[in-house]
């Protein structure tokens, strides 16, 4: 059984209809982490409607979840708790129309323990976004908007005109409060770090500003194609799939100000400041890039112009960040998978330390966030090397969440992303304004994208990603390694 975190969890029971429930998301993530806060405690009742395209029975669906969980959930568990699960679980196919939905969400609710507090519905739409809006509907015609909230997964919109209609036509349904466009990157422990450390520490918080602080790199590479995406991707490319809806999203953790209280309200209020401070992003300070061999894969047109790979300078035009630049960068079937911000502060006005004595050799201090689940992080500094002479190193203090032995309370991105909508939290979910508003700056680039360049798969990306930031240099890779913490005198 999971620890508990007593006032964590939402106070409603909770009906969640999950509809694309036999899709790879689904399988990967959704089912097992519903598994997950089902053992947690946290949920008072829960009951889950899977809705597809599959003709399938609810037994079959069962078997569906409980071979996702056995390839899928990375956790310990007991036949009891799966058995206590697939006794929640139901299914409704989507031939089967609205009528059977909305009886069999009435069912579902009419088995939920008995509560004080009226049982509330969560429609997760795991679908392709030409779907979305059948769902939507299929949502409205079965009387299932009151008393719910809806989660969207990316991308919302593909334009600015595109996000507005869209968001148009989610409106003619749910009300803003009821809607939660989910962004994994920012379910995860290292984002919410992000905001522990800036504004608990009085170490930091006075040093967060251009006084001090270089530039911002936000870089998320990774090693995986796209063999499996590529039909998806020619009409989406890096920008929009990754820049839009993640790394901005990161960018303005980095860059708000302190909102009034820790509430989604005022958190959402700075973020969408940062947004309207942003300046529009100007092609020039754009690179986009093409792997080797993705015009082969199946799907990709033989003469596509689709990018897998974007580096971004961004700037806010407001007065803690002026003439601080944000490089972002992500791309597929790069040299490492990392989810890393790093924050490159100004280096000192003058050096009393005489040349070769290392000072500048690594570049400037740098205090780095790695996004993985398993939160880490490390600020570096120059030290003096031991012995005669005055030769310094680049020295790192450091910190991981495995230190602390509170590694197994980390909830997966998905698993605390459905916790926070179950309980009306809209603080990692993205506001419609806020999405227009990106769209809006990003209509340059969209406009007149400059042309893809190739890069070999297992590199950095074009070499014209070196111009981008200079006289600056990538973090990425590296001068050093995250220590081994069972390595001795780690």
């Amino acid at each position: 059984m999971t620890k508990s975190h007593p006032g964590s969890g939402p106070k409603h029971p909770q009906v969640v209809v999950l509809f694309g429930a036999t899709g790879d998301l689904a399988k990967r993530k959704l089912l097992p982490g519903l598994f997950h806060l089902n053992n947690s405690g946290l949920i008072p009742g829960l009951r889950i409607v899977g809705v597809s395209m599959d003709d399938l029975t609810r037994e079959e669906f069962q078997e569906v979840a409980h071979k996702s969980i056995d390839d899928f959930y990375t956790r310990q568990y007991t036949e009891e708790e799966w058995e206590a699960y697939r006794d929640i679980l139901d299914y409704v196919p989507v031939g089967a129309g609205p009528a059977a939905l909305g009886e069999a969400v009435n069912r579902a609710e009419a088995e939920l323990p008995d509560s004080p507090d009226k049982p509330q519905r969560l429609h997760y739409l795991s679908v392709p976004p030409a779907a979305a809006l059948a769902a939507l509907n299929t949502i409205k015609e079965a009387d299932l908007v009151k008393h719910s909230k809806v989660i969207m997964e990316k991308p919302f919109g593909t334009d600015l005109e595109s996000a507005e209609q869209l968001n148009k036509q989610i409106h003619e349904i749910f009300a803003e409060k009821q809607v939660f466009r989910i962004d994994h990157f920012l379910g995860k422990e290292p984002a919410l770090n992000i905001l522990a450390f800036r504004f608990a520490n009085g170490l930091f918080e006075p040093i967060w500003n251009r006084n001090f602080i270089d530039h911002v790199q936000i870089d998320v590479p990774e090693t995986l194609g796209l063999d499996e995406r590529a039909t998806f991707y020619e009409g989406t490319g890096a920008y929009r799939d990754m820049v839009v809806t993640h790394l901005f999203q990161i960018m303005a953790f980095i860059a708000m100000e302190p909102p009034t209280a820790l509430e989604p309200d005022a958190i959402s209020v700075e973020k969408n400041k940062v947004f309207d401070s942003m300046q529009p992003i100007n092609p020039e300070d754009v690179v986009r890039g093409q792997y080797t061999g993705y015009r082969d894969i199946d799907g990709v047109d033989a003469v596509s112009e689709t990018e897998t790979f974007i580096a971004v300078k961004a700037t806010i035009d407001n007065w803690r960040w002026a003439n601080v630049p944000f490089y972002l960068r992500t791309g597929k079937r790069l040299a490492e998978g990392r989810r890393i911000v790093s924050i490159a502060f100004k280096e000192p006005p003058k050096s009393m330390f005489p040349p070769g004595s290392g000072v500048a050799a690594n570049g400037p201090d740098h205090l780095t966030f790695d996004l993985a689940d398993s939160a880490k992080m490390s600020l570096s500094f120059y030290g003096k090397r031991p012995g005669p002479g005055m030769k310094l190193d680049k020295l790192s203090l450091q910190f991981a969440m495995h230190d602390t032995g509170l590694e197994g309370d980390v909830f997966e991105a998905y698993e605390r992303l459905i916790l926070d909508a179950m309980k009306g939290d809209h603080t990692l979910f993205t506001t419609a304004e806020g999405i227009e508003r990106l769209w809006k700056i990003s209509r340059p680039v969209l406009e007149d994208m400059p042309p893809v360049r190739p890069y070999a798969p297992g590199s950095w990306g074009p070499n014209a990603i070196h111009q981008l930031v200079a006289p600056a240099a990538w973090r990425l890779p590296f001068e050093r390694e995250w220590r081994d913490p069972d390595e001795k005198g780690a």
